[in-house]
């Protein structure tokens, strides 16, 4: 079943009871690939979102396979959207990452924000006539590098992405 969200981004969508427990299994076009889903169980209150998050790397963004950057970030917009926080303190929706640790709404916020930093980052170089190379050399993610490695086929696939190419 498809249908459109209220924040425009179009997800199929299948829900299931198992186990005594709702499921909602979401598919959004174009995250980390064309083919992603992440889960919410209803009851638990736990949202599974494969590689769409992780917390071990920049999100790997495989457009031969129909991934993109924006696509990535209207994911992770839609997860963020579904987390119910408990303000001032650890709880509430708990999320588990394609990689890495159990994780909360700031953890999901933070990789979010990342993400759209390092999108915007690259976009401007773009408008300034900068080549991957030149956009590489600048290290648009350095300030985040300690915490996710080496942003080298990261910011490749981001200014791929922004230009269209595969």
């Amino acid at each position: 079943m498809s249908l459109e969200t209220p924040d425009k981004i179009r997800t199929l969508q299948k829900k299931l009871y198992f186990n005594g427990e709702g499921i909602d299994i979401l598919h959004p076009a174009s995250a980390h690939t064309d083919s992603d889903s992440f889960v919410f169980f209803r009851r638990s209150d736990v949202i599974s979102t494969g590689d769409i998050f992780t917390t071990t790397s920049y999100p790997f963004i495989d457009l031969a396979a129909g991934g993109s950057i924006q696509g990535t970030i209207d994911a992770l917009q839609k997860i963020v959207d579904m987390i119910i926080p408990v303000y001032g303190q650890e709880g509430g929706t708990m999320v588990i990452p394609g990689h890495g640790r159990l994780c909360d709404f700031g953890d999901v916020l933070n990789f979010r924000e990342m993400t759209i930093i390092i999108r915007d980052r690259v976009r401007d170089m773009i408008k300034k006539g900068m080549t991957l190379e030149q956009v590489q050399a600048a290290r648009p993610t350095q300030d985040y590098d300690p915490l996710y490695g080496s942003g080298d086929k990261f910011v490749e696939a981001v200014y791929k992405s922004l230009k269209g190419e595969k």
